[in-house]
């Protein structure tokens, strides 16, 4: 079943595979990396004017991270606002996706905390660097199959 969002983007010959519904009937997309900056365009044009969140996860171990984007389309005449979910996967060897911070501006930190914790490099972010963790810090805390440093110790924990 294609959503109202996945109908309009295969008439624009858009790239896309729609994923269904969620259990709050919120459409999801996957997108491919390469072809995420287009659809983030076409997605401010159609009206999602608000990036209410995006974060990362890893699939599996040694398989595929995924980036998480939820759009909102707010209007001041809208009973219920649109909403939409893009995911979209690349593998744990070069993880890049394009970044949004020049469409949406909330998208600093968040991308940047996708970097930090997971290794997604978010190309042509303009500050992409740690966040959370040490710039000394090696490795991506919440990929499956980092192993905690040796070195680690819990300093002023209280």
């Amino acid at each position: 079943i294609r959503g109202r969002l996945s109908v309009w983007l295969a008439k624009k010959k858009l790239a896309h595979r729609p994923l269904g519904f969620d259990y709050q009937g919120v459409e999801t997309l996957q997108i491919r990396s390469e072809d995420w900056l287009s659809i983030a365009v076409a997605l401010y044009v159609y009206g999602f004017n608000y990036l209410r969140s995006q974060c990362a996860y890893d699939v599996a171990p040694g398989g595929l991270l995924a980036s998480v984007y939820h759009f909102t389309k707010v209007q001041d005449d809208a009973d219920q606002p649109e909403e939409v979910c893009i995911k979209v996967f690349v593998s744990r060897q070069n993880p890049k996706i394009p970044s949004i911070f020049w469409i949406w501006k909330s998208a600093d930190f968040q991308e940047r905390e996708s970097y930090d914790m997971l290794g997604i490099t978010h190309e042509s972010h303009p500050r992409l660097k740690r966040i959370l963790m040490p710039d000394s810090w090696i490795g991506w805390p919440l990929r499956k199959d980092y192993i905690v440093p040796d070195f680690y110790e819990l300093q002023d924990a209280y």
